[in-house]
């Protein structure tokens, strides 16, 4: 069977990325089933801080993050932490991504990335247009809040740099009387505040909820509380090996996340995936912000879902079903205090932790691996829910034409 004759798909994995690819899949007339170990949009999807925003889209080995990750590596505070325990398979993860993590290879990284970001919003606007009818909003302008205003001036010199390299970050100083009124959740200590333009915001659970729901209108099933323990190329086909239970069909894409790399080994796949584990909570507010809200100096965001705020931030390496740790949540809580009011910080509700999954090289996977009909689509660490609809529709394109869109080229699974 060619790839062009490609008629039955499974998806692993009902996260934004795995759901997206589905959808596009069907557009193109492809029976989509979705496998998933819990239910649609539970994992690394839910607790998102709802960001769709492809001007922030960068490789994670930015080196700056390095050496501001290095200096508070151990600190339970830190909004990068890495839990002082023994674990090779960690450090060796770690130190792939320091390699990767030079000026050279980090440029190089954003090139491949210019074509997705650059395709991120018209791919939701497609989902909307096919009748996915998930809340998103404009975030303009997305607020930019500093107690330092010399960290203003480094954003605005970083937009620049950016710019310069083909990714146009559309940044520029706001009053911050006019802030205020954008986000009445602005303490007197914020001394500066930046607007950026163009991005979007939405409600990761509604949202994927209404991608899932999109998909099973379409045709397509949804297999919740199915765990994927295999997936086997047998004859023309592949086949899906459960618990009790095992399908066959014509091409399976693997997107299930952090786990990714149990079930794309034996296809050749062998960049490193780790958990870089973010947290959330929702808050309730005097009066919500028109927009998302970011703090880049204690690197916490703030998005308004609903009637409450949800808080979110820090990066922590540590393994994937480990315990929510409360020492994250209130660090996000002190470090940003004092920048906010009229924010209820004691009245929290929905504390969450989530596996992002994140490649040793900071780009995603997405194509083919070596066994025929075989895909994954996956690694996007933070910017699953900006790219997860570009990738799909890309991936699925690659999975009906058997021609990899140049906008992927360098995401290649077996690099």
């Amino acid at each position: 069977m060619s790839e062009s004759d490609i008629a039955d798909v499974a998806v692993v994995g009902a996260g934004m990325v795995g759901l997206s690819t589905a959808w596009f899949l069907q557009t193109h007339g492809v029976r989509v089933t979705v496998f998933d170990e819990a239910t649609a949009g539970s994992g690394a999807s839910w607790g998102n801080a709802g960001w769709v925003a492809p001007s922030l889209s960068t490789p994670l080995t930015d080196p700056a993050m390095l050496v501001h990750g290095l200096r508070g590596l151990l600190r339970p505070n830190s909004p990068l932490f890495i839990p002082p325990r023994v674990d090779p398979g960690l450090w060796r993860f770690l130190l792939r991504f320091a390699r990767h993590s030079t000026p050279a290879r980090w440029r190089a990284g954003l090139r491949s990335l210019l074509g997705v970001n650059a395709l991120a919003l018209p791919a939701f606007d497609a989902l909307a247009a096919g009748g996915v009818d998930g809340p998103i909003a404009e975030a303009d302008p997305l607020v930019y809040a500093y107690a330092d205003p010399s960290g203003a001036a480094a954003m605005v010199a970083e937009a620049q740099r950016l710019t310069e390299l083909g990714q146009r970050v559309d940044v520029e100083p706001l009053a911050l009387d006019q802030a205020r009124r954008l986000a009445p959740i602005l303490s007197d200590r914020v001394r500066s505040t930046l607007s950026l333009h163009g991005q979007r915001f939405l409600d990761p659970p509604r949202y994927t909820a209404a991608l899932a729901d999109s998909v099973v209108r379409r045709g397509g099933v949804l297999r919740e509380r199915w765990p994927v323990r295999e997936v086997a190329a047998e004859g023309n086909g592949v086949r899906v090996h459960g618990r009790r239970h095992s399908e066959r069909f014509d091409a399976v894409v693997i997107a299930n996340g952090v786990a990714l790399p149990a079930l794309a080994r034996r296809h050749g796949v062998r960049t490193p995936i780790r958990a870089a584990r973010g947290y959330s909570f929702s808050v309730a507010v005097d009066e919500l912000p028109s927009g998302p809200v970011y703090f880049p100096a204690c690197s916490v965001v703030a998005t308004p879902i609903g009637e409450r705020l949800r808080l979110a931030g820090t990066m922590e390496f540590r393994a994937h079903r480990a315990p929510l740790d409360q020492r994250r949540i209130t660090a996000i809580i002190e470090s940003v205090r004092p920048l906010l009011r009229g924010v209820h910080l004691d009245r929290r509700t929905e504390a969450w932790v989530g596996s992002r999954p994140s490649t040793s090289d900071g780009l995603p996977l997405a194509g083919r691996t070596r066994t025929p009909g075989v895909f994954v689509a996956g690694g996007h660490a933070m910017e699953g829910m900006t790219l997860g609809p570009v990738t799909g529709r890309l991936l699925a394109e690659a999975i009906v034409t058997g021609v990899t869109p140049a906008a992927l080229a360098g995401f290649d699974p077996l690099r």
